[in-house]
């Protein structure tokens, strides 16, 4: 007994040291180089921005989940001429009965652009694990679409989301999603960590963008859920022609269920779906102590039961830890407000955008400074999130390619290509992480990890299962 024990921590021992060593030298930085670095947008009569045929049909059409525990879905549309009907008929696909539900329509005015008539409908009380169909307009106008429920959360409850930021509205953003839709392993529901449309790089914020890029994603959000993170696109500040309201355009088109979990402000919540916790902060609103964010969040981690919900999540658009030059260090404040609870209550993974290029750390931290000892070096620990940089899903403005050198010891992987993720959780132990660049087949991943739950391993097991 005693030579067995002694051999298992001589083998522990030994990886760790190459865990360690591996860590001090840095990780990998992919040789892969891509012909072009910027894309141009789509032009307006691109078919992937065609206008539904017939007066007044709906556009648009985007789905969210609609409350706290995931029975519910906020359907969101627009009608271009008049209001119409703001009612979602639905029903199971084995069911006999049809419901509907009533919603609400509002508008919104950017310097010369008026929006048109925007819906958004919840559907409450779903059947968990269930496809339903769902219909929007009117007469010879309606559309139909429909959507799965996930199951009920659960412990070792299997599920799979995407993963995509900085969309934009480019070739290479329609390869990202067509990327996306074709892949093997079938994304359920959408993490979106920010920048959406772009259309604040266009003269006066050009609204019309918005617009087109609601009927862009339409293909994939239309049937399923698309769960929001508001990025620095989405602030839409322009004082010289009068625009001094922030987050206008975004917070009138995009809906999400944030009072459900006690928020004060859309731009962030929490859900549970599946297996999964999701909490969404906002890197462009204050989060310094006593900020409502700050103290939402404070009161938010506590409630999270791992039992129910292992997996924890968190989603933002500015990354805590960047190794490229562009946005390097910009995630520096919310770091040191926010990284000592991510590590206190064990958060799995943190995935963000902004930086358009994507990388993978390691399980890092940088909590042990204090004015007097120094200590401010980011070392590993077991107990913190990985961190996972997708903003590289193909906006006009292109890749950030430059990047510090030597690799700092925390990246893992980084790659200045464009791309998705895919978060495939197993139970409540395992997840599986891949990321596909656009460049590849549908089924060739350029990094992947398993992940193994902060909540539910020790250390001890992590270091034996990446050896």
């Amino acid at each position: 007994m005693a030579i067995g024990w002694n051999y298992a921590g001589f083998v522990l021992l030994v990886v760790f040291l190459l865990e360690a060593a591996d860590f001090c030298d840095g990780g990998v930085t992919s040789s892969f180089i891509r012909t072009a670095n910027i894309s141009a947008d789509m032009p307006l009569d691109s078919d992937v921005f065609q206008v539904p045929p017939g007066y007044n049909a709906p556009q648009q059409v985007h789905i969210t989940q609609g409350d706290y525990e995931g029975n519910a879905v906020l359907v969101s549309w627009v009608t271009p001429d008049e209001p119409g009907s703001n009612a979602v008929l639905y029903w199971a696909e084995n069911g006999k009965t049809k419901s509907h539900a009533e919603g609400i329509v509002i508008t919104y005015k950017y310097f010369n652009y008026t929006s048109g008539f925007i819906h958004h409908c919840t559907i409450k009380n779903l059947t968990f694990d269930t496809k339903y169909y769902y219909e929007v307009g009117i007469g010879n106008t309606t559309r139909q679409f429909w959507f799965v429920t996930p199951p009920r959360s659960g412990l070792d409850v299997p599920y799979t989301f995407g993963l995509i930021g900085d969309l934009g509205q480019t070739y290479d953003s329609n390869r990202t999603l067509t990327h996306y839709e074709l892949s093997p392993i079938k994304g359920l529901t959408m993490l979106f960590v920010g920048d959406l449309s772009y259309a604040d790089d266009y003269p006066f914020h050009d609204n019309v963008r918005w617009d087109t890029w609601g009927r862009f994603i339409e293909r994939s959000a239309g049937y399923q859920p698309w769960i929001w993170t508001a990025g620095n696109h989405e602030i839409d500040i322009d004082p010289d022609i009068g625009e001094t309201k922030s987050f206008k355009p975004y917070k009138n088109r995009y809906h999400v269920p944030f009072k459900a979990s006690a928020s004060t402000s859309p731009l962030w919540y929490s859900i549970k779906r599946a297996s999964t916790y999701i909490i969404v902060l906002s890197s462009y609103s204050a989060y310094a102590k006593s900020t409502p964010q700050y103290k939402w969040l404070l009161h938010e981690l506590p409630k999270v039961n791992r039992t129910e919900t292992p997996w924890l999540i968190v989603l933002m658009h500015c990354p805590l830890y960047n190794s490229y030059i562009h946005h390097y260090m910009e995630g520096e404040t919310m770091r040191v407000v926010f990284e000592a609870w991510f590590v206190e209550y064990k958060v799995d993974v943190v995935f963000a955008g902004h930086v358009h290029a994507y990388e993978r750390s390691e399980r890092i931290s940088n909590i042990a400074y204090n004015i007097v000892n120094g200590n401010c070096t980011p070392i590993p620990n077991e107990s913190a999130p990985v961190y996972i940089t997708v903003g590289d899903g193909g906006n006009l403005e292109g890749l950030a390619t430059s990047m510090t050198e030597p690799q700092p010891s925390y990246s893992a992987y980084r790659e200045a290509s464009f791309g998705h993720g895919i978060l495939d959780i197993k139970n409540r132990t395992h997840a599986y992480f891949g990321w596909n660049r656009n460049e590849d087949t549908y089924a060739v991943e350029a990094d992947s990890v398993w992940l193994r739950n902060r909540y539910w391993t020790s250390s001890e097991e992590s270091y034996v299962a990446s050896s």
